[in-house]
């Protein structure tokens, strides 16, 4: 894998320190609704409404959160006003994940991560949706990557946060069956978010989640969700060969921005699904002094980096120059044109400090 280039970033603002869970999570206004697809009700929350050609923001949560845990302090954080001020947002909130969800009836089967992802074009219908910029997190992130390989057509562009495109193998299988039966359900999810550094570090931080995972979200719908992650497939992705028609093989066809926090527990899963796409197309974007939520813990820097991948995807060339694209202007990646549109991204490595 190509070294990666290091770029010095200051974060301004103390963040998640002396709130409760509540003010840590609390929502902008926007317009709910729950649309049914073929695998049920997906409750959506939409801020805006699409605006011509130019793509809707679309993000999916990780497990253990919903829509608001997972992404209000990133959509809050002042200096996405000008991302939000040029973008629709359509946060899609799992089955069963929302605020106040109800548990399901005995007998219900969940959806599986493929079917998750196959409920999407119904919203991106009943929304009128163009096309999307997907921004997801782990689980979400997953289901994302799914959706962008089957419906090229509909995704523009994805921020991919502790992205995992591998099943998990008979051995991690057996030991997470284990678990399941051993451990508790909280526990069990915040291992999956917070490596074992950050568990013992950022108490103030594990405890308002592990606070909100425990009271906020459904517990038994949160288990059939995990068991649904858990028995994804391998999404098969491929690095394109110099030559070959990217229609032979299964890879993204839009830019893609991978990140993760350089104390994340899925550190070495990111750098593998980066190694499988097409490095024309893709970001590896490593941050420092960060673990498991980088869009909660360190929301500034990764504001900076996204602006920096809408420009370079062809929008929001008026915008601000960030201190990210001040400091990558010797780099290799492509910056926006005069014209917004869409268009190509190359392929860089960074770790932010």
């Amino acid at each position: 894998m190509d070294d990666l280039q290091e770029v010095q970033l200051t974060e301004i603002k103390p963040l998640l320190t002396g709130k409760t869970a509540t003010q840590n999570f609390q929502d902008f206004e926007g317009q709910e609704h729950d649309i049914e697809t073929a695998h049920g009700l997906l409750h959506v929350t939409m801020h805006g409404t699409p605006r011509g050609n130019r793509p809707v923001i679309l993000t999916y949560h990780d497990i253990g959160l919903n829509h608001k845990s997972c992404f209000n302090t990133f959509f809050n954080f002042e200096d996405m006003y000008e991302i939000t001020h040029h973008f629709s947002v359509c946060h899609i909130d799992a089955p069963g994940q929302q605020e106040g969800a109800p548990p399901f009836p005995a007998g219900y089967q969940y959806p599986t991560m493929d079917e998750l992802a196959e409920m999407l074009p119904a919203v991106l219908t009943h929304l009128n949706i163009k096309s999307i910029v997907g921004i997801g997190v782990g689980a979400g992130a997953y289901i994302l990557m799914k959706f962008a390989l089957d419906h090229s057509n509909l995704v523009e562009g994805l921020l991919l946060i502790n992205i995992d495109p591998c099943s998990k193998g008979w051995i991690d299988w057996a030991a997470a069956k284990f678990s399941n039966w051993t451990t508790n359900l909280v526990d069990i999810v915040l291992a999956h978010h917070f490596g074992h550094e950050e568990l013992q570090a950022n108490l103030d931080l594990i405890q308002t989640y592990r606070l909100h995972i425990a009271q906020d979200i459904n517990q038994e719908n949160l288990q059939m969700l995990l068991n649904s992650y858990d028995s994804r497939k391998d999404l098969e992705i491929e690095r394109p060969i110099l030559g070959t028609s990217e229609n032979m093989i299964r890879t993204l066809k839009c830019p893609a921005l991978l990140v993760v926090g350089d104390n994340s527990p899925v550190v070495d899963t990111v750098v593998e699904c980066n190694s499988r796409l097409d490095p024309a197309r893709t970001t590896f974007l490593k941050m420092a002094d960060c673990g498991g939520l980088p869009q909660a813990v360190q929301p500034g820097k990764l504001t900076e980096a996204f602006k920096y991948f809408l420009q370079g995807m062809g929008y929001m060339s008026t915008a601000s120059m960030t201190r990210l694209m001040r400091s990558q202007t010797h780099s290799s990646s492509s910056s926006a044109g005069s014209v917004e549109g869409p268009c190509s991204c190359t392929h860089t490595n960074i770790q932010v400090k």
